[in-house]
This record gives C-alpha cells, sequence and structure tokens, in this order.
C-alpha cells in the first residue's frame, strides 16, 4: 500500500494537504461482504474523522430509507451528508434534502421498453411515505434478488404494466435493473444501442461471486462523482482536500475526481489492476476495516500539518 494518502505524481509535486472530506461506500467498502453491521473500528475511525474536523459523508446506490437505517447509532452528525441512489440525492443524515436531479417520466418510460423481461426492473420515487418503489414483475426476482425483496417488501408497489406508475407528475429518482451478470451485460448493450442512449446515464455494478449485476439508470451527467463535485463545492473545499472510498464500478469516476482516490483491496482484479495508471491507493479489504486504515492516516496527516 503507498504510503502517501495522494497519488505518487501529486506527492512528488509538494501537494500534500490535509483531507477535509471523505466520501465513502456502503457495500463492499464500509460494510463487510454479507453484513449490514459496520465494524467497531469503522464506526471509531468515523466519529474520530468528525471530531478532527472532516467531513464524512456516505456515498452509495442505496436509496435514503434503506440508507439510513444502517448508520443509526455508528456516532455520525446530524448534518452528514448523504449521497444516495449513486448521485441523484443528497441528504443530512437527519433527512434534510441538500441537492438532487430527477430522472425524467418521459425517458423512464422510454426505457421500459427496451428492458422488458431482463431481470428486475425497479424504479425509485422521491416520497417519504411508502410504498417509494416500482417493479413490474415479481415473478423475475431469483438468487440474492429475492433477500432485496424480502428486505423491502413493504416499500414495494407491483404495477403492469409499470409505464403506468411513470405519469409525467411523478417524481422519479433513478431506475434500477438487475439480474445475473450475463442479463445485466446484455441490457447494457440494448441500452447503448437505443435512442435513449443520450439522455441517461447507465452505472454498473457487479459482484461476480454472486453472478449478481445491477444497472442504475440516471439522470443524465449524474453519478457519484457529480454530487461529491457539487457537494465540495459547496462546503468550499477544494478538490485536492478530498478523499474518495471505494470498491466497485460506480466508484470510478468518484475515485478520479478526488484529490486522494481509494481503492478497497476486495475490488475486482480488473479494477485493482487500473489503480497505478489511476493514481489510486490500495486499501486493506472491507474484512480488515480499510475504511479505518485510511481515515486514521487522513487523521494523522491532518494532525502533522496542524503540528507544522
Amino acid at each position: 500500500m503507498a504510503s502517501s494518502l495522494l497519488p505518487p505524481a501529486q506527492a512528488s509535486e509538494g501537494l500534500v494537504r490535509p483531507v477535509r472530506l471523505v466520501a465513502i461506500d456502503m457495500d463492499g467498502t464500509l460494510l463487510p461482504d454479507f453484513s449490514t453491521v459496520v465494524s467497531e473500528r469503522n464506526q471509531r475511525a468515523l466519529r474520530e474523522a468528525q471530531d478532527a474536523g472532516i467531513v464524512v459523508a456516505i456515498a452509495t446506490g442505496r436509496r435514503q430509507a434503506f440508507t439510513a437505517p444502517l448508520l443509526t447509532g455508528v456516532g455520525l452528525r446530524a448534518d452528514a451528508p448523504l449521497i444516495t441512489s449513486n448521485g441523484a440525492v443528497t441528504r443530512s443524515f437527519s433527512g434534510e434534502r441538500i441537492d438532487s436531479t430527477r430522472l425524467e417520466p418521459r425517458i423512464a418510460r422510454g426505457l421500459c421498453g427496451i428492458l422488458r423481461g431482463i431481470g428486475l426492473l425497479v424504479f425509485t420515487l422521491d416520497k417519504t411515505e411508502k410504498p417509494d418503489l416500482i417493479v413490474e414483475d415479481l415473478v423475475m426476482v431469483t438468487g440474492r434478488l429475492s433477500k432485496w425483496v424480502e428486505a423491502n417488501q413493504t416499500a414495494i408497489q407491483e404495477v403492469n404494466p409499470i409505464e403506468n406508475a411513470l405519469g409525467d407528475d411523478v417524481d422519479l429518482i433513478q431506475g434500477m435493473a438487475a439480474g445475473t451478470i450475463a442479463e445485466m451485460a446484455e441490457a447494457e448493450r440494448l441500452l447503448a444501442e437505443s435512442e435513449w442512449t443520450e439522455q441517461f446515464e447507465c452505472v454498473r455494478t457487479a459482484y461476480p461471486g454472486s453472478d449478481l449485476s445491477i444497472l442504475d439508470l440516471l439522470p443524465k451527467g449524474v453519478s457519484k462523482r457529480y454530487a461529491l463535485e457539487r457537494l465540495a463545492k459547496r462546503l468550499g473545499i477544494a478538490r485536492e482536500e478530498t478523499m474518495a472510498i471505494g470498491d466497485n464500478w460506480n466508484d470510478e469516476a468518484m475515485l478520479d475526481w478526488a484529490g486522494v482516490g481509494v481503492l478497497m483491496g476486495n475490488a475486482t482484479e480488473e479494477l485493482r489492476a487500473m489503480a497505478p495508471e489511476r493514481g489510486w491507493t490500495i486499501a486493506p479489504p472491507n474484512s480488515q476495516d480499510g475504511v479505518a486504515v485510511m481515515l486514521e492516516k487522513a487523521i494523522a496527516t491532518q494532525s502533522s500539518a496542524t503540528l507544522g
């Protein structure tokens, strides 16, 4: 693991600056595999980073309602930013909306015809009351997706055809197609060849060990990078003072933008192979509290700069 918190090119130029904002992915990064409990060491590191004046933001593909409950009792401040739905919505931990971008219903309706019959298609609505998830056919649910449906069953409304729930007055946050890696590869190909391809973003997350892939269908230009950049600007924090920590393809652009891009050691071999040329630091895996390791280094760097 690199000894500097900044990529080698930046460190050699003497541009090392204390981290003031860190964005942390959830699944496969802050959370252990197959668990929804943040480890004690990671919890302690989050609290100590906040105490040191670092803004701790969570950046996840999960929606707000599926994120905040997992962080209750962890020690996040009420004003800690939660970047959710892969950058479409940013709220404080207490629920106050900071930023959001909507997916146009007409685009969502167009995507339905392309994706029908390939895995599970879900649309997320921006509403506080349930149901806030719209699906078309739960018969398509198999394997690991069954656990997701079980965890979200009170939030799901089944509508067939799904277009009937996507009128022009609906507040849509994002769409999500999910299925096997082969199914989502085919879905990604069809989306890229469709007439809608220039009007939305398609962000892939893959879990090869579970043969599960997710395509998030987002408003044009939206990503975790987009949300982090806007948050940093809002807070008056320079790019060089930001750190981003993630493990999957939906974190790629965020790691590229941050002054300190950190890839978890449990990321796929393909992503790890990209790290040297992209200037990403490789952290220990999530099973070894890689987030805590990097936060502890950031706090130490900040303390050294203060003493200096």
